[in-house]
């Protein structure tokens, strides 16, 4: 698991060794560092700007002649508009791909809702989109969720009952919903029958 350093003002690359602030050689962050680089349109020059680090810094790593810190890698990656996560699990493959099958959404519910995302493929993802299931019984918790951003949808199949500050209603199939997100609200499915939702929220939160 990668620990967050400090980053300093010094120089934090090192020549590739076994150490607890290195990234392990086996991830390769050379060469997923050029590819993302490439994928996103960054020059070599750009990307180092955007991080705050040498052109030649940068080189080194692609090329594998040094094992970048954890510091400097966070850095790289937020230059990109990725988390470190997001750095090594990025299909570079098919990260401006316009289409996913079912099988691509990830899974990212828990509690007993399913919530499947569309990858977030694009740096400076600004939207998520959600394919939400509710089964008879489920909610999203007792304690109201409240964040930054809007979210809207439109209920496919089944009842949701939707609880937006001191507003609530209970939405069937083709009915929809829209609100600030910072307004506390939470989503039940009080009937009998599984519920399914296709929603979108902006800015992303997860």
């Amino acid at each position: 698991m990668l620990r967050k350093s400090h980053i300093g003002a010094q120089n934090t690359e090192q020549p590739r060794q076994d150490d607890d602030t290195s990234v392990n050689d086996s991830d390769e962050p050379g060469i997923r560092l050029k590819a993302l680089r490439l994928q996103y349109g960054f020059s070599q020059r750009d990307l180092a700007k955007r991080a705050g680090v040498t052109n030649g810094t940068i080189s080194m790593i692609e090329q594998g002649q040094v094992s970048p810190s954890v510091a400097s890698l966070k850095k790289l990656a937020e230059a990109m508009s990725l988390t470190v996560a997001e750095f090594f699990t990025i299909d570079v493959q098919s990260v401006a791909q316009p289409f996913y099958r079912a099988a691509d959404l990830v899974e990212i519910g828990g509690g007993g809702v399913s919530l499947r995302m569309v990858p977030a493929g694009v740096a400076d993802a600004k939207l998520q989109v959600l394919r939400e299931i509710y089964p008879p019984g489920a909610d999203t918790g007792s304690e109201l969720l409240s964040h930054v951003g809007e979210e809207a949808g439109v209920v496919v199949r089944g009842q949701i009952t939707i609880t937006v500050g001191r507003e609530t209603s209970n939405l069937g199939p083709g009915d929809a919903f829209y609100f600030d997100s910072r307004i506390p609200h939470r989503f039940q499915n009080d009937g009998d029958e599984e519920c399914e939702i296709v929603s979108t929220s902006t800015p992303r939160t997860f």
